[in-house]
């Protein structure tokens, strides 16, 4: 009974109300009251510290100051940190090969002559006139084509330079959409081609340059002889890689619609002389 009694005292102590009270000091005249209980104060402070936790998880949970408490479940700063890390290392690869890329331009640009292509074309094309190589079907194919197109008009794409005549072959069959023109720049000429057709070298020659660029997307060099160097661009796929040896209408790659500046599937070709770019259609018939 006495437990029960002091239980039921300390409610009723709970309950039992206040006033607060907020007078003029030179008046007393009453400006504010409130009438409070012990009971009142606690719910309200209960309340309010609910609202403050609340509030707090809500904010750490949903915002960037999660990443600062040690041992939080979600681990997305190291995440970011680590593919931030990766693409430093890829942005690295991509400057070398940019880098590389422009030192070939240059040297093709200024006609000088690179002693460790000549060195590969040397050696590769005397391991590919000693081995014999197997033809695939779709690769008779297309050359039988070829060879059936330019079986009565050999000599229309023969043009003459210091040391004999040489054949050229189009890189591609295709339709002439934009011609050589240097005065803004176009140092080649664009044929609209189906997106799997087949691209071949024009001449004998040594492959310089193979690589991707955001511009043009997959590119191809040729070194021929007598400074002459082919380019193709928005290539699909490449076939060929630096320093292998290739034949006159030989498959090096395979029409694509790769870098920004392509609007469709189509190739870019182009050829330079000792440095200075020459118009394609003055030494190949394209359709």
């Amino acid at each position: 009974m006495a437990n029960a009694k002091k239980k039921v005292k300390l409610w009723d102590r709970l309950k039992y109300k206040y006033k607060l009270s907020i007078q003029n000091e030179t008046s007393y005249e009453e400006v504010f009251s409130m009438k409070l209980s012990q009971l009142h104060v606690l719910m309200a402070l209960s309340v309010l510290a609910v609202v403050l936790v609340s509030l707090t998880i809500l904010l750490i949970a949903f915002t960037g100051l999660k990443e600062f408490i040690p041992g939080f479940p979600d681990g997305n700063m190291r995440h970011v940190i680590t593919e931030n890390a990766l693409r430093v290392d890829s942005l690295e690869i991509e400057l070398k090969k940019r880098d590389n890329f422009l030192k070939s331009v240059q040297m093709v640009l200024r006609g000088e002559d690179n002693g460790e292509v000549e060195y590969h074309r040397n050696s590769v094309q005397g391991n590919y006139d000693t081995i014999q190589f197997s033809i695939s079907p779709e690769e008779h194919e297309f050359r039988s084509e070829i060879e059936e197109k330019e079986r009565f008009n050999l000599t229309v794409n023969q043009h003459k330079h210091n040391d004999g005549y040489f054949h050229f072959f189009p890189p591609v069959t295709g339709i002439v959409t934009r011609a050589f023109d240097e005065k803004v720049g176009h140092y080649g000429t664009d044929l609209v081609a189906k997106s799997s057709a087949k691209v071949v070298s024009v001449l004998d020659g040594v492959v310089i340059f193979t690589d991707w660029t955001v511009k043009t997307g997959y590119v191809i060099q040729v070194q021929h002889a007598n400074n002459l160097v082919s380019v193709y661009k928005h290539n699909s796929t490449l076939l060929k890689k630096q320093g292998d040896y290739v034949r006159a209408g030989e498959m090096i790659a395979v029409v694509g619609n790769t870098g920004e500046e392509t609007t469709g599937p189509h190739l870019h070709f182009e050829l330079w002389k000792a440095g200075n770019p020459l118009n394609p259609e003055q030494f190949i018939q394209f359709k």
